[in-house]
């Protein structure tokens, strides 16, 4: 939920979140570019809404998040929750159950692979959003601060979940209990980070990767999604009867038979997420 500083606000003209889909690509692009991406209600529910639609459309076969301007998310816009706390509204309370808990499971459970398009600076909750997904592809100029301490709040929206099976709990502790910026390359030496592009190369580098994963085995995608997180929280035994299950399911697709058949006849399989 928090962001290193109070991000500057203005009127809003244009919605907060955009959806746009692609042949079979869905881009969930916060859009307040003038607040640095910062979530206000109107955002988190847009947001929320956004990611939740597209991980329920069949059509939608790569799911990448990112933000427009110069940051990715800076997470709770705290212009909004100051004037929050002087009204003593309980929205605050209500905002990581009803906002932010659903949007960070959408992103991580989707039956389909999700992108984080990590084009600025990601804080708080706009860092765990990020940590999410699948991919993290980082602008040059792009980093994570995960700031919730700085203004005396505990973590939310997955990162606890997440930075330890990032970068072990020792480094997690340190990043969460004394947050700072990392930087592009310091996060991708990490593990926080997929890929590190040139700012310049960063759109058409995002395009290239969604495009690969939505011309790809959409049942297999989401099934490996789910044995690596019942993985995570299960043991050997365990894990090896949903490998199981999960493989008599892809196994079943008609983009496995056609898959084989390629094979079998030289030729580059045709998946159509089936």
């Amino acid at each position: 939920m928090a962001s290193p500083h109070p991000p500057a606000t203005s009127p809003q003209t244009a919605p907060p979140v955009v959806l746009e889909r692609d042949e079979g690509v869905a881009t969930v692009r916060l859009n307040r570019p003038e607040a640095m991406n910062a979530l206000d209600t109107a955002t988190k529910v847009a947001l929320r809404d956004a990611v939740q639609e597209v991980s329920a459309d069949p059509a939608v076969r790569c799911v990448v998040l990112t933000g427009s301007g110069r940051a990715f998310c800076v997470g709770q816009d705290l212009r909004e929750h100051t004037r929050l706390l002087a009204e003593g509204s309980d929205a605050l309370f209500r905002t990581v159950p009803e906002h932010y808990n659903p949007t960070a499971l959408a992103l991580a459970t989707m039956a389909k692979p999700v992108i984080a398009a990590v084009n600025g600076v990601a804080a708080g909750a706009g860092a765990g959003f990020a940590f999410a997904a699948d991919l993290r592809i980082l602008a040059a100029s792009a980093g994570f601060n995960l700031a919730f301490t700085g203004i005396a709040l505990s973590a939310d929206s997955g990162s606890s979940w997440w930075l330890p099976r990032l970068v072990g709990v020792a480094r997690a502790k340190e990043l969460l209990l004394m947050p700072r910026t990392v930087g592009a390359e310091e996060a991708l030496a990490l593990g926080l980070a997929t890929e590190v592009v040139p700012d310049a190369d960063f759109p058409g580098r995002v395009a290239e990767l969604a495009a690969r994963l939505a011309a790809g085995p959409t049942v297999a995608y989401g099934a490996v999604r789910r044995a690596v997180a019942f993985s995570a929280t299960h043991d050997l035994e365990a894990s090896l009867a949903h490998e199981g299950e999960l493989m008599a399911l892809t196994g079943a697709t008609a983009d496995h038979q056609a898959a084989v058949t390629a094979f079998l006849t030289k030729q580059p399989p045709q998946f159509r997420g089936r």
